[in-house]
């Protein structure tokens, strides 16, 4: 199988398609890294990482096709390295950090409380973006790209690499678990 056509584009050329197809796309990559990471400052990691490579790739993209899926894909591919590798590593947890805060005169029990109020409160909005962030990363891509982004059952089997069959498999079996993770809270919260 051979890999995809390189194109030699001139750097005049390379800037153009830079600047007219991938910049456009910026936020919906924002978006997406963010749905994955959670985080801010990942998310504008993984964004810079992407644009990044797709610079340095730029000849394997062909001028006029979905520019916004090669990118998706670039992200999607950067985010599963990054989450394999991490997910290798131990926890790892600044005490130092807790400490300076727990020992710093600006806390006192009233804020303690106050924060964990606070934090209820925020729980019945976030718990759709939870129930999301505890699936599994190949289920949580799919409904992301899918829901979220409205990429086509085409355009996600480019992205993630796999056969349309396996996406359509993947997405109800997703969204399934999404349903259960949200039933439960549901019921939790005393709905029936």
């Amino acid at each position: 199988m051979e890999g995809p056509k390189r194109h030699s584009y001139s750097d005049s050329k390379k800037m153009k398609i830079f600047n007219g197809e991938f910049l456009p796309h910026i936020d919906s990559m924002y978006n997406f890294a963010y749905r994955l990471t959670f985080d801010d400052d990942e998310a504008k990691d993984f964004v810079q990482e992407t644009y990044f490579k797709a610079f340095r790739f730029i000849d394997s993209f062909q001028e006029g096709t979905n520019a916004k899926a090669w990118l998706f894909r670039i992200l999607k591919n950067s985010f599963i390295n990054d989450f394999r590798k991490k997910s290798k590593e131990p926890a790892k947890v600044d005490y130092q950090e807790v400490e300076t805060y727990y020992n710093s005169d600006d806390v006192d029990e009233h804020i303690t409380v106050d924060l964990r109020v606070d934090a209820l409160q925020n729980m019945i909005g976030d718990e759709v973006s939870n129930a999301l962030n505890a699936l599994d990363v190949d289920f949580r891509t799919v409904i992301i790209l899918c829901d979220l982004e409205g990429f086509t059952y085409e355009e996600m089997a480019k992205i993630l690499d796999i056969p349309i069959g396996t996406v359509r498999s993947r997405l109800h079996r997703a969204r399934n678990l999404l349903k259960e993770k949200l039933k439960s809270y549901a019921q939790t919260m005393g709905y029936k």
